[in-house]
C-alpha cells in the first residue's frame, strides 16, 4: 500500500495526515505472512542444535568475541535480531530458560512449526481467530497428557542423574564426562535441599581453565577469585573466625575540613607515627576480636595489611559486594561496617579457608561454613570455549533437576512425550466441531516436528522413525523415543534407556510456544515509524 494510503485521508478536499511522513505499513495477509517468515526463520536458525546429535553455532560479534554452542537461548540472544515477530520467539526461549532452565530450542522450534502450520490454514481461508482458538484447544488438551504421561516412579538420585544426563547429552560434555558432571550436578542440588525445599541461589557455578573437564569437582562452600592483601599472609587457616566487612581500613578521617602546617621532619614522622599507630590499633583490635580471616568489600591500607599480616590473619580486599553479604550469611555472621569493634555474633566460622593459584589467579576456598547450605560446581575445561559450554550446559542440568525435586514430577524423553501427545491431540480433533479441527490437527501435527527434528538429527529417515514412533506409542503411550546410537539412532524405550525429562520442561515449552505463535498469527496490520 502506497504512503499517500495511509499517511493521509482527505477532508473536503484538503488532506489530514494521520502518520508521520516515512512511516510504513504492511495490512492483511503481507503482514501476516511477513510476521510467520520472520518467525520460521528464527526457529530453523536452532533447529539443526536440537538433540544428543545437535550441531553446534559459532557466534561472533563485531569485535570479534565468539561463542561456540548449541545452547538455544544463547544463540538467540546472541543473534542480532532485528524483526519484531522474530524477537518474540527469542522471548519464547528465554521464557523457558526463566522459568525452567532448560528446552529452549525445543521451545523454539515448536513455536516456528506452529507458525508454519498457522500458514497453511491461512492459506486455506481459515480465519486467525479460528486458528488461535483452536491452538488453545490443542494445548489445554498436550497439557493434561503431558500431566497424565507423568512416570509413577520415586525421585531418588539415581533417576535425578538420568535427570541431569539426559540434558547435558550432546552439549560438549562427552559420555563419560557427562556421567561424572551428572554425579555433581544431582550432589550439588541435594546439597541445598532443605525443608522448604531447593535454594537454588546457593548453588554457584565457578568456571576455571587448565585442566580437563573431569577435573569438575563439587566444593561444599564457597570458592572466590581474591588474593591476600598482604604478602606476608597464610595461604590456609584451619578453624577459621571470620569477619566480613565494608568498613574502613585507612585513616580515620575527620568529619571537618582541616589543613595542618608541617614545618620540620619532626613534625612529619611525628604525624606518620600517629598514622601507623592508628592503623596498627585497627590491627589490634581485629586480632584481639578472635579473628582469622577478613573480607573486606573495601580497600585495605597497606600498614593495616602489613600490621595484620604480623598477626597471622589472612585478609582480602575489595570484595564483591554481594559476595561479601554472601560470606558473612553462609558463615553465620554479620557483615559489619565497624572492622575494629565487632561483636562475638558479628563473626562467622568456617572449618578451612584455602588460598590455591590457577595459572596466575588466586582462588580462595570456604569449605565447612557453619549456617551454610553453599555449594559451588567448580567446573574445570582445557579452554574458555570448553568452559563456558560446560558452565551453560550444568546451569541447565541444575535447572531441571531442581525441577524434578520440586514438582516430582517426569516424563519420557527422547521425543516419545511428544508423539503421545501428538496422538492425543489429534484423537480429541475429531471430536471438535468446525474448522477448529483443522487447527486442532495442525497442532498434532506440529509437535511431531519435535522428534521427527531428533531423528533427522541423529541419521535416521524421519518419516520411517516417525511412522514407527507413532505405532510404538499407540500400543502404550510413551514407550518409544528417538535414542542416540553409535553412528544413528534407533527406536527404543527412553525409561529403559535412561532418556528422562521433568514434566515442567514439557509443558512450559507447550505453553510458551503456543502463546508465542497465537500472537504473531493475530497480527494483521505493522505500523513502523521511520
Amino acid at each position: 500500500m502506497s504512503e499517500s494510503g495511509f499517511g493521509q485521508r482527505r477532508m473536503g478536499g484538503r488532506p489530514m495526515f494521520i502518520l508521520s511522513e516515512g512511516t510504513e505499513r504492511t495490512q492483511g495477509r503481507d503482514a501476516q505472512s511477513s510476521n510467520i517468515s520472520a518467525g520460521k526463520a528464527v526457529s530453523e536458525a536452532v533447529r539443526t542444535t536440537l538433540g544428543p546429535r545437535g550441531m553446534d553455532k559459532m557466534l561472533v560479534s563485531d569485535d570479534g568475541d565468539v561463542v561456540i554452542t548449541n545452547d538455544g537461548v544463547t544463540i538467540l540472544d546472541s543473534m542480532d535480531i532485528e524483526h519484531p515477530a522474530a524477537q518474540m520467539i527469542v522471548e519464547v526461549s528465554q521464557t523457558q530458560e526463566d522459568e525452567v532452565g532448560d528446552g529452549t530450542t525445543t521451545a523454539a522450534v515448536l513455536a516456528g512449526e506452529l507458525l508454519a502450520k498457522a500458514e497453511n490454514l491461512l492459506e486455506q481461508d481459515v480465519h486467525a481467530t479460528t486458528i488461535v482458538e483452536g491452538y488453545a484447544r490443542a494445548r489445554d488438551i498436550a497439557l493434561e497428557a503431558v500431566d497424565d504421561l507423568a512416570l509413577d516412579v520415586d525421585i531418588d538420585d539415581d533417576l535425578l542423574q538420568q535427570v541431569a544426563e539426559s540434558s547435558m547429552t550432546g552439549k560438549g560434555t562427552g559420555d563419560i564426562t557427562t556421567e561424572r558432571l551428572a554425579e555433581v550436578v544431582v550432589n550439588a542440588v541435594r546439597g541445598v535441599e532443605g525443608d522448604e525445599g531447593i535454594d537454588r541461589d546457593e548453588i554457584r557455578v565457578l568456571t576455571q581453565t587448565g585442566s580437563s573437564s573431569s577435573a569438575t569437582e563439587l566444593i561444599e562452600g564457597i570458592v572466590t577469585d581474591a588474593e591476600p592483601a598482604h604478602k606476608n599472609m597464610p595461604r590456609s587457616v584451619e578453624d577459621a573466625t571470620i569477619l566480613a566487612t565494608d568498613g574502613s581500613f585507612g585513616v580515620r578521617e575527620t568529619e571537618i575540613d582541616a589543613e595542618y602546617s608541617v614545618d620540620n621532619v619532626e613534625q612529619l614522622t611525628a604525624a606518620m607515627d600517629a598514622e601507623n599507630d592508628q592503623l596498627r590499633e585497627l590491627a589490634d583490635a581485629i586480632a584481639d576480636a578472635g579473628v582469622d580471616v577478613v573480607f573486606s568489600h573495601s580497600s585495605i591500607e597497606d600498614r593495616t595489611a602489613a600490621y595484620l599480616a604480623e598477626h597471622g590473619i589472612l585478609a582480602f580486599e575489595d570484595v564483591d559486594d554481594d559476595m561479601t553479604s554472601a560470606i558473612a550469611q553462609s558463615t553465620g555472621g554479620k557483615r559489619t561496617g565497624k572492622p575494629d569493634d565487632v561483636d562475638d555474633d558479628e563473626l562467622g566460622h568456617a572449618d578451612s579457608i584455602r588460598v590455591e593459584k590457577y595459572g596466575d589467579e588466586d582462588l580462595v576456598f570456604i569449605e565447612g561454613a557453619d549456617e551454610a547450605q553453599s555449594v559451588t560446581v567448580f567446573v574445570r575445561g582445557g579452554t574458555e570455549h570448553v568452559v563456558d559450554e560446560l558452565e551453560r550446559a550444568i546451569e541447565d542440568a541444575l535447572d531441571v533437576v531442581s525441577s524434578a525435586v520440586e514438582t516430582e514430577n517426569v516424563v519420557p524423553g527422547a521425543g516419545a512425550i511428544e508423539t503421545s501427545i501428538a496422538g492425543r491431540v489429534r484423537d480429541e480433533a475429531a471430536g471438535i466441531e468446525g474448522r477448529q479441527q483443522l487447527a486442532v490437527e495442525a497442532f498434532a501435527d506440529a509437535i511431531e516436528v519435535l522428534p521427527r527434528t531428533l531423528a533427522e538429527n541423529t541419521g535416521m529417515d524421519p518419516i520411517d522413525a516417525l511412522v514407527d514412533l507413532r505405532a510404538a506409542n499407540d500400543d502404550e503411550e510413551g514407550s518409544a523415543g528417538i535414542i542416540s546410537s553409535g553412528e544413528t539412532g534407533k527406536i527404543a524405550n527412553p525409561v529403559e534407556e535412561g532418556v528422562i525429562d521433568p514434566a515442567a520442561v514439557k509443558g512450559e515449552a507447550v505453553e510458551s510456544a503456543t502463546e508465542s505463535a497465537t500472537m504473531i498469527v493475530r497480527i494483521d496490520d505493522v505500523i513502523a515509524a521511520e
